[in-house]
């Protein structure tokens, strides 16, 4: 049987080689296709380059918003100093008002002492002489101008005690004025008011009428007398629309009607002379004013 045998070991050998060969390609890697490959390739580093670009987005974003908040706190400073520089300006106009306020009250004062003093000592004769003499400090000053100012002031409230008299009977529209306004200036309300009435009925076409009507005002005023305070400064407006303290009495007017609590009618003033006279001091009060009745809600 050498015949089936030697066909027995060629189909051993041909399995053989079958399974080895099936072994072999298990085994061995296929060949890469270097289409997928270059693809592969491309596609890493696409997203490479996106990464990048996304970082570099967000890098420029970042920038961005710390230039913006930059210019919002830049901003803010200037805002800041904006706000200080008016609170000082405010500030400065309120004291220049005081200031030329008093200012004005010494010049006054002083044309008084010039103008007034002789005149009135000489009318009030001995009677202004004893008073001024037994007035304390005035012994002091040596009859300085402190001491003529304050003599002149005892002497016109003297002469403003007799009924219907001026404070310088005789004297010019100038020396009754002045003598009015020392008494004003001296405290003596009740004869500075019947000094300045008195002087608007002597002299109804002085130049200093619309003076004398407006601190007959204050006189009142500072009596808390508001009705008659009122009353006076609305002359002022009505009776002198080209004067100088028009805006002031306005603004006294307003502060009137406030005193009185008349809201309504110290709001439509007040609002009136803020849009008037907005950049003066003026102005400035009735802002204020303004400001504090929204704060009580009137």
């Amino acid at each position: 049987m050498p015949h089936a045998a030697s066909w027995r070991g060629l189909g051993l050998r041909l399995a053989t080689g079958v399974v080895l060969t099936l072994v072999g390609c298990a085994t061995t890697p296929p060949d890469k296709d270097p289409v997928q490959i270059k693809l592969n390739d491309l596609d890493g580093r696409l997203a490479r380059i996106e990464r990048v670009l996304a970082n570099q987005s967000l890098l420029d974003l970042a920038n961005e918003i710390e230039a913006a908040r930059s210019d919002v706190r830049s901003l803010r400073n200037d805002v800041d100093l904006l706000n200080n520089n008016l609170a000082g300006v405010r500030t400065q106009e309120r004291d220049l008002y005081a200031d030329l306020d008093h200012r004005l009250k010494v010049l006054e004062a002083r044309g008084v002492v010039a103008g007034g003093t002789a005149a009135a000592l000489a009318a009030s004769g001995a009677a202004g002489t004893s008073s001024a003499a037994g007035t304390p400090g005035l012994a002091a000053s040596g009859g300085g101008a402190g001491a003529g100012a304050a003599g002149a002031a005892v002497a016109a409230g003297a002469a403003v005690g007799a009924a219907g008299a001026l404070p310088v009977p005789g004297g010019t529209d100038k020396a009754n004025y002045e003598a009015a306004f020392g008494l004003l200036k001296d405290s003596q309300y009740d004869q500075a008011t019947a000094a300045f009435k008195q002087f608007l009925v002597a002299f109804p076409d002085s130049s200093y009428a619309d003076n004398a009507q407006y601190w007959l005002g204050e006189a009142y005023y500072v009596n808390k007398n508001f009705t008659d305070s009122l009353a006076a400064f609305q002359a002022v407006i009505d009776k002198y629309p080209q004067s100088r303290k028009v805006p002031d009495a306005m603004l006294k007017v307003g502060y009137c009607d406030y005193e009185l609590k008349q809201w309504g009618a110290a709001r439509q003033v007040l609002t009136e002379v803020l849009d008037k006279f907005a950049d003066t001091p003026a102005g400035n009060l009735a802002k204020q004013r303004l400001d504090r009745m929204d704060a009580e809600k009137h």
